[in-house]
């Protein structure tokens, strides 16, 4: 047998423990070198392997960030997780957005605050104006100009007046008649903040820390000095080993509750402005409408601002860390930034707010459902390694703690399947004590119900990081993204049919991406189809390298309402609606579905390891599917289980010794791993197939007996808990017993128990042996092996969500039904 194959069985059952999940850890409470380490300890015995370090909202005033009582404790820490083998990532803040050194960056110097443009508006008068200046402290005049209002929002931008003016103010009369205003732009102090770690200092209160100046290098030069020095001075000998990362989080020009209006600016910045082509008239075009100018004046500003930042704040402290061994990893702060994360040895995002869900098909509409791929093919195409999800924050969908198992193992499976690979759990909490409960919930280790069997969890991260670690992906069609933009529309027919794709930016099919033989290639990604959203955003330099591809042998196809002007000029395709994309892509490249029948919940990411292919299967939806995957892929094919390990050869059928049909099941909230080893021989299958049938045996759904602490009672019908009287908040652990007679012949394949509906955690005995634990539908068990012939006695145990106590919600919950026994049968289906 192929010692590659086999070799990557064992990593998969046993992945390495760099694959580890790296949860925030919420330092938000009196803390203590006892606490921690315990807390450490708890960690790593369910092989989370280790974590980032973040100051939050709580701590005490005794403990003040980057004290050297604080960094005493942070020692203790780091010196504790390598003694354990543990990885840790630094976080550069206390609290969040990055940048300011929770507000020393500004006490060290008050010209480092947060600084903006403001506008203000002087309507003129028939016969002429005199304005004087009326300049605040640490204010300066920009610019004055007059234009030539059309309505309140718009003006007549060609009509803009650059004024000339001097220290006590300006003069205009208007030139004609019409409505003229003068407009003055300032740059000022934003009086943004950020998000502390004491008592009073969070959003608007008394000691908010003052955002720094992060379009200022030397402001940045402050921030890393206060805290990425301090931090090596304490912890230098782990860096490089143990602490592997600095996190920068969603950095804001402006900071929190800024003053209104402002648009992000810093000290003479009119000159980087107007030396980058933009022109002085084209400011008011940053508050007032100007027509089909607009969005390219804006667009022109913001890739200003954007290019600046980059080279302010993300490359200086790319090359902090990079000199001393260790990567930049976090995220900006919008989900398709991904121009942003050029400097990131580990780009991130963040799963927040529950802007991706299952409901609402929220999962491809939006920006926000960009985001997996935003870090995952910046990774790919830059090179770098891993690429990292801070996920699950605030992610509850009734209320801040009703986040649940389910869901985390649908985010997860979102993000798996768009190639990231490195997880980091929003968030352990040090405490959840008094109004900590309450700030981003939920904890999602720890403090919730699933800590008891979080290795389930940690494991299957593992595996599945380990998977799209090292591995590149078979993508075929590329999508031409833009440093702050990345088409959604065209991407949700693309998952619907199963369309591997990936974004490119256009900065890199200009520079870094080759031509060869009619492919775009880049790193290792190899494309015969470019698709194009708008044509209007791209770029003129850039049509000359796609002119080529297309000269080359490549397929462009754009979507257009006006029959794609340009992309006809180079004699190639537009499409008017993103959903004729799939169709035509199959007639072009010759090719059938991946997937039969169709089914636009799942999703499909095929990835080479080692020379061995996966195709990375995952339900997004809420049925189970059953049917085939089609390839041209031949070989050793093997059914992968990444929740728990297990592997079994594959139902496969070879059609012509061109392809193989390979028939799978999945259900909601699984995902699933075909392996196909190309360098030995499939399993022939000959007449028949072996097809599942489950059939109904015995309905135990009625006179279950409840008992706990606080309840017992004898439940005729079962039903949620939240609807018996003093239980309407409870959360907890209810045990549910009955005994049963078993009578039917055990000539099935299998005894299966289907709880139906369960909220949340499940646990089953039968008759005294603990079957397992299940925490998301389908709750079903195998008792093949434990029911007996007569009378068997059932003990279900169900825990509940913290949300009905910590939320005064009143969820759902405990077992209910109906309690299914079935048999398990196998149907033969003759080969067509």
């Amino acid at each position: 047998m192929n010692n590659t194959l086999e070799r990557l069985k064992q990593q998969f059952v046993e992945p390495p423990e760099e694959f580890s999940p790296i949860p925030f850890w919420f330092w938000n409470d009196e803390l203590s070198q006892e606490e921690i380490i315990r807390q450490i300890h708890d960690f790593h015995s369910k092989e989370v392997n280790g974590f980032v370090i973040h100051p939050r909202m709580g701590l005490s005033h005794e403990t003040p960030y980057l004290s050297d009582a604080y960094m005493e404790l942070v020692e203790v820490a780091v010196s504790e997780a390598a003694k354990l083998g543990m990885s840790i990532i630094l976080y550069d803040e206390g609290m969040y957005p990055s940048g300011s050194a929770c507000g020393k960056v500004v006490q060290q110097n008050s010209e480092f605050a947060s600084r903006g443009l403001r506008m203000e508006e002087h309507p003129c008068g028939r016969d002429g104006i005199r304005i004087s200046f009326d300049l605040a402290q640490g204010e300066e005049m920009v610019s004055v100009q007059a234009v030539l209002k059309l309505s309140d929002d718009t003006i007549a931008h060609e009509r803009t007046i650059n004024l000339d003016f001097d220290q006590d103010g300006v003069s205009f009369k208007e030139p004609e008649i019409g409505n003229w205003s003068i407009l003055f732009f300032i740059e000022t102090y934003s009086k943004g903040t950020i998000r502390g770690v004491h008592q009073g200092q969070d959003d608007g209160g008394p000691d908010s820390p003052l955002a720094a100046d992060l379009l200022n290098p030397k402001a940045v030069q402050a921030f890393i000095s206060l805290t990425h020095e301090k931090y090596y001075e304490w912890l230098s000998k782990y860096f490089g080993s143990t602490i592997f990362a600095f996190f920068t989080d969603e950095p804001d020009l402006l900071g929190r509750e800024h003053r209104h209006g402002l648009k992000p600016w810093t000290h003479r910045f009119i000159d980087e402005f107007l030396e980058c082509g933009n022109d002085e008239q084209n400011l008011p075009v940053l508050w007032f409408e100007a027509g089909e100018e607009t969005r390219k004046i804006r667009s022109a500003y913001e890739m200003t601002v954007r290019n600046r930042l980059a080279r302010t704040y993300y490359k200086q402290l790319a090359e902090w860390c990079e000199a001393h061994n260790i990567g930049l990893t976090g995220h900006p702060a919008a989900s398709d930034d991904i121009g942003l994360l050029e400097y990131f040895h580990i780009p991130g995002q963040d799963v927040v707010w529950r802007y991706i869900a299952p409901e609402q098909d929220k999962a491809l509409t939006g920006v926000h459902s960009t985001m997996g791929k935003c870090s995952a093919d910046s990774a790919r195409h830059r090179n770098k390694r891993r690429n990292l999800n801070e996920c699950f924050g605030v992610c509850g969908k009734e209320s801040g703690w009703a986040l649940n198992a389910d869901n985390i193992k649908w985010y997860l499976d979102w993000l798996f399947v768009r190639g990231v690979n490195l997880i980091s759990p929003h968030a352990f909490y040090y405490s959840i004590r008094d109004e900590r409960r309450d700030e981003r919930p939920p904890d999602v280790g720890p403090n919730n119900i699933w800590w008891p069997e979080y290795n389930k969890f940690s494991r299957y991260m593992k595996r599945m990081s380990w998977l799209m670690t090292d591995s590149v992906n078979t993508a075929e069609v590329v999508v031409l993204a833009h440093a702050d933009y990345l088409p959604w529309q065209i991407a949700k027919p693309l998952y619907e049919n199963q369309i591997e794709f990936n974004y490119l930016e256009e900065e890199l099919l200009d520079g870094l991406s080759q031509l060869e033989d009619g492919e775009i290639r880049i790193s290792k990604q190899r494309y015969k189809v470019l698709l194009i959203e708008n044509a209007e955003k791209v770029q003129s330099s850039s049509w000359t390298k796609i002119e080529a591809f297309v000269n080359q042998g490549g397929i462009l196809i754009e979507i257009s309402a006006e029959e794609g002007k340009k992309t006809k000029e180079i004699g190639q395709l537009s499409v008017n609606n993103a959903n004729e994309i799939p169709e035509l892509l199959m007639k072009l490249l010759d090719s059938t579905p991946l997937l039969q029948p169709a089914s636009s919940s799942i999703r499909i990411s095929c990835v080479k390891k080692e020379g061995i292919n996966f195709y990375v299967i995952v339900n997004e939806g809420e049925i189970p599917f059953e049917g085939m995957l089609r390839t041209e892929i031949m070989g050793r094919t093997e059914l992968w289980q990444p929740w728990t390990g297990t592997m079994e050869r594959a139902d496969v059928e070879t059609c012509a010794e061109t392809y193989q049909n390979i028939n799978f099941t999945i259900e909601r909230r699984e995902c699933l791993i075909i392996a196909i080893d190309p360098s030995q021989a499939g399993l022939e299958l000959h007449s028949s197939i072996q097809r599942k049938l489950m059939t109904e045996i015995l309905n135990i759904s009625d006179n279950w007996r409840v008992q706990d602490a606080v309840v017992s009672y004898e439940l005729p019908v079962l039903l949620s808990w939240t609807e018996l009287e003093g239980l309407e908040h409870y959360s907890g652990k209810i045990t549910y017993e009955k005994l049963f007679e078993f009578t039917e012949s055990l000539a099935y394949k299998g005894i299966m128990l289907d709880l139906g509906n369960a909220h949340e955690m499940v646990r089953v005995w039968i008759n005294g042996i603990e079957i397992g634990v299940r925490m998301w539908k389908p709750y079903v068990f195998d008792i093949t092996q434990v029911v007996r012939q007569g009378w068997n006695e059932i003990r279900v145990e169900v825990t509940n969500t913290l949300a009905n106590r910590y939320d005064s919600q009143s969820l759902p919950s405990g077992l209910i039904g109906p309690v299914i026994v079935k048999g398990l049968l196998y149907m033969n289906e003759l080969r067509s």
